[in-house]
């Protein structure tokens, strides 16, 4: 079935993702930007998802709410953890009440912070959460009202974003490799980079499953780029892309590098559940990258 979309935080790496390839296969889709849509006003948030459940209707498609919207800047939530939690906790809330009360299903984007980070294997989806900073807390929050709220949902947690335009680890790598002839880039930190458009993939095949009636029947699924690095590995492999020497990026220590936000030492997420949910697992990390620099080289 065709898919009417609400995107909130759709004019992120990840939201204009997924709206670009949404429109693409003939979805019609609603992508607005927290100027446009501010998901801590509940009045704004019931608007949007009955013009969505109405514009739906009149297109004879399927309506989903996928929630990419998110108060991402971690070390700032530390000093406004208020903000973050009317982002990242009231706004899903409203969302997942607006979608309750019109009888959409809502996806909701959460992250790897909402863990502790202090064991030796993926995380699970049923793992007890411990999170370590505001900004994992108030992702924590934002989850536990969406699951709660009566609507049909679920939770997507993801990790290590990137993605063209916007603040992210590669697009920091590609200017520092520019500016400096050598950097130190902690390497006791373990996680699955995500290029933004395989996730986008990822989360429209979900939506789409949703609406033919093939949910997954469990609420909490993990969705990353295949395999683990460190931030280390990372940046060299973004230099070897570059054609750059990777051995310019020297190894450290998260005590070398302290930020005001606890980062967790490893964040990586076991994709099982996706799998057995039936969905298609992202590509390994490595091939993404090296996927996603093409694309930036040909200008895509």
């Amino acid at each position: 079935m065709a898919l009417a979309l609400l995107v909130p935080g759709g004019s992120g790496q990840l939201g204009g993702d997924i709206a670009r390839r949404a429109t693409e296969s003939g979805a019609v889709v609603r992508a607005p930007g927290s100027a446009d849509l501010d998901v801590t006003q509940a009045g704004q948030v019931v608007a949007a998802v009955r013009e969505l459940a109405a514009l739906a209707l009149d297109e004879g498609h399927q309506p989903v709410v996928i929630n990419a919207s998110a108060y991402t800047a971690v070390d700032e939530a530390e000093a406004d953890e208020q903000r973050a939690f009317a982002v990242n906790a009231d706004g899903p809330r409203a969302l997942a009440a607006a979608s309750a009360t019109a009888n959409v299903p809502l996806v909701h984007v959460s992250t790897d912070y909402v863990f502790s980070g202090e064991i030796d294997r993926p995380y699970e989806p049923d793992d007890a959460l411990s999170p370590r900073s505001a900004y994992g807390r108030t992702k924590a929050a934002g989850e536990a009202a969406v699951l709660a709220s009566g609507a049909r949902t679920w939770v997507v947690r993801t990790a290590w974003l990137y993605g063209a335009g916007g603040k992210n680890f590669v697009n920091t790598m590609l200017r520092l490799e520019r500016e400096r002839d050598t950097l130190s880039v902690v390497n006791d930190q373990h996680g699955s980079p995500t290029w933004t458009a395989d996730l986008a993939a990822g989360l429209l095949e979900l939506a789409g499953a949703i609406a033919d009636g093939r949910g997954p029947e469990q609420a909490t699924l993990h969705c990353t780029g295949g395999a683990e690095t460190t931030w280390y590995g990372f940046a060299r492999a973004i230099f070897e892309e570059l054609g750059a020497d990777p051995e310019r990026v020297r190894p450290c220590t998260t005590a070398e590098f302290p930020r005001p936000a606890a980062r967790p030492a490893y964040g990586v997420l076991s994709n099982a559940s996706w799998r057995a949910s039936g969905l298609t697992p992202l590509r390994d990390w490595r091939e993404a990258l090296t996927a996603f620099m093409a694309a930036q080289r040909a200008g895509v």
